[in-house]
C-alpha cells in the first residue's frame, strides 16, 4: 500500500479530532463523576437547561444527543428517579411529551459548571486565541449540520405564554 495515502489531509483531520473528543471526553467524565452525573446525563442536562422553558420534547431531545428514542426513555427515567427531570404530557398530543428539568436538576447543573467551564477554558478554548476559535466554531457548526440536522430540534424560542405549558406538540 502507498504510504503516501496516511499523509491525506482528510485522514488527519479526522484523527486529530477524534484525539482531542477522546481526550477532552476523559477530563469531563471525571469531573462529572464528582457531580454523581455521567457525560450523558451531563449533556441531557445541558441541552434541556439551555432550551426555551428548561424543556424539549422527548424525540427532539433525541434528535439532539447520540441517543435513540429508547435510549433517552431510559435515560430520562433514571435522571426522573433521582429527582433531576420530570415529565410533562403535551396537552394537545398525548403521543408527545416533554422531559423538564427540576430545580434539583438545575442546581445539580450549576454545581458542575464552573469545574466544567474550566476544564474547557484549560484544554480546549483556552488552546486557541479568538480568530481560531471563531474559525473552529464555524466550520463545527457545519459538519454538525450536515451530519447530524436534527441536532437543533425543538431549539427555538417559545412564545412566552406557551413556555410554562407548550400546546405546539
Amino acid at each position: 500500500m502507498n504510504q503516501n495515502v496516511f499523509d491525506d489531509p482528510r485522514i488527519t483531520a479526522v484523527g486529530l479530532l477524534f484525539e482531542a473528543h477522546a481526550g477532552l471526553s476523559a477530563r469531563f467524565s471525571a469531573q462529572f463523576e464528582e457531580h454523581g452525573l455521567s457525560s450523558v446525563e451531563f449533556e441531557v442536562l445541558t441541552r434541556l437547561a439551555r432550551s426555551p422553558g428548561n424543556q424539549l420534547r422527548m424525540t427532539d431531545l433525541a434528535a439532539q444527543t447520540s441517543l435513540s428514542t429508547s435510549g433517552v426513555t431510559r435515560v430520562v427515567d433514571r435522571m426522573e428517579r433521582d429527582g433531576l427531570l420530570t415529565r410533562r404530557a403535551c396537552p394537545s398530543d398525548r403521543r408527545s411529551s416533554y422531559a423538564v428539568v427540576t430545580a434539583a436538576g438545575l442546581q445539580r447543573l450549576d454545581e458542575t459548571l464552573p469545574g466544567h467551564l474550566r476544564i474547557i477554558e484549560q484544554w480546549f478554548t483556552g488552546q486557541l486565541d479568538p480568530a481560531a476559535l471563531d474559525a473552529l466554531l464555524d466550520g463545527l457548526r457545519r459538519v454538525r449540520d450536515a451530519v447530524h440536522p436534527g441536532a437543533t430540534a425543538g431549539s427555538t424560542t417559545l412564545p412566552v405564554e406557551s413556555a410554562a405549558a407548550p400546546t405546539g406538540c
